[in-house]
């Protein structure tokens, strides 16, 4: 078994599926070692286990909308697409979506991913109500009122198998996406609060030596100007990577369409890449943004030759723990690197000593450099989490290496 990316062969020794939540709680509650495998979309051992693999992607796939139409109960496996389809035929919305529709809720709340948008906290934000399978096997139930609550969402699999999770929705909204090519790239730093705050949601691409930015802009209302910023208005469709056809992204040009089919960058019905790159993340407070930008263009002809496109995105402050914009207005600096990790790590090492010291973050479940010490000053309420992991399981039934080494009891 292998991970989205082919960089990860699991260890484990078999990979259960149980059909229903008794199955699932029978299994772990008679499991040593147990890990919870959503997608695969991660880029580190963070689901790997030495014992069994579990996914929760044939539990009933459960959509259920709450009777004031002001929130909705999802099976944990369910990919984003599903779900939001389903949101969106009932006129109902997500406040934000990552790029990718083919990811399972659960594994992105987990993991904390995120989308973009100077107002939006990330997807795991929504999580009003979650219940997983304790390492007794029994169901726990927390919702945002219980103190353990912000510990457990994201909650890189240490606490147990999450069943079912509510997520907060809003009336459905059109959006439409507009791509600008050539923004010069000093005005990302000199002008950064007007680059993002000028849509809902907004990604910059860039590869950190090219003297020119491309903005993707998806908002509620639009203009669609010749020029803006010193940029220019895409004279066609485009994929994040330059090279790449736009055949897999979603609709550009200014046409509004669903929220759920614009704020992703890729379509659900088509596969965005073959899988085989790397990835790695760092979210910087948003008031070291400039510093960060240049931290990056200073390293420019380092990552040439490994990059494939780096994506510049803003998320809202939120309260969750383990969260990469926990407690502060934050930019994510994104890599999507070629499949050489040998050839990654050293880059990897530079990103690191220019961005934590700016206060950077390095994502949990993408390849990092940082060692335990180093992630307890970058999140500093990861004592609070390791402490609350040793609460729901206290014989260490869901840990696993990467736990034992990033975040050790």
């Amino acid at each position: 078994m292998r991970n989205w990316a082919g960089n990860i062969t699991f260890s484990a020794g078999e990979l259960a599926q149980p059909g229903t939540v008794a199955e699932l709680q029978e299994l772990v509650g008679a499991g040593e070692h147990v890990r919870v495998l959503g997608t695969g979309h991660s880029f580190n051992r963070i689901a790997d286990t030495p014992g069994t693999l579990i996914s929760v992607a044939a539990l009933p796939k459960l959509i259920e909308i709450a009777p004031d139409r002001r929130s909705v109960r999802v099976a944990a496996g369910l990919r984003y697409g599903e779900i939001t389809a389903e949101l969106e035929a009932n006129g109902l919305a997500l406040h934000n979506l990552g790029s990718l529709p083919h990811i399972s809720v659960a594994g992105a709340c987990a993991t904390g991913t995120h989308g973009s948008g100077d107002t939006n906290a990330p997807l795991a934000a929504a999580v009003v109500w979650t219940e997983f399978v304790g390492a007794d096997g029994e169901l726990v139930s927390l919702d945002r009122s219980h103190p353990d609550f912000p510990g457990s969402v994201i909650s890189l699999g240490a606490l147990g198998v999450t069943t079912y999770l509510t997520l907060a929705v809003e009336p459905s909204y059109q959006i439409r996406q507009v791509v600008y090519d050539g923004l010069p790239v000093e005005r990302l730093a000199t002008d950064f609060d007007a680059v993002f705050a000028s849509a809902y949601s907004v990604s910059a691409f860039t590869d950190w030596a090219d003297p020119e930015v491309m903005v993707w802009r998806k908002a509620k209302e639009i203009s669609v100007d010749p020029e803006w910023l010193g940029a220019r208005l895409a004279d066609g469709p485009r994929h994040p990577i330059k090279t790449m056809p736009a055949d897999f992204a979603t609709e550009q040009g200014g046409v509004p369409g669903p929220w759920n089919a614009r704020l992703p960058h890729f379509r659900l019905e088509f596969t965005p890449s073959n899988g085989e790159e790397l990835q790695s993340e760092y979210f910087v407070p948003r008031a070291e943004a400039g510093s960060a930008i240049e931290a990056m263009r200073a390293l420019g002809n380092d990552l040439r030759e490994l990059l494939q496109v780096s994506e510049v995105r803003t998320i809202a402050a939120d309260d969750l723990w383990l969260s990469p914009s926990q407690g502060r207005d934050t930019v994510a600096f994104h890599f999507t690197w070629i499949q050489d990790e040998a050839a990654v790590r050293p880059v990897v090492e530079k990103i690191e000593r220019a961005l934590l010291p700016l206060g950077g973050r390095p994502h949990w479940g993408k390849v990092f450099a940082a060692d335990a010490a180093t992630l307890r000053d970058c999140y500093p309420l990861v004592p609070d989490f390791v402490a609350l992991a040793a609460k729901y399981d206290p014989t260490g039934k869901f840990r696993n290496p990467y736990l034992d080494t990033y975040l050790p009891a």
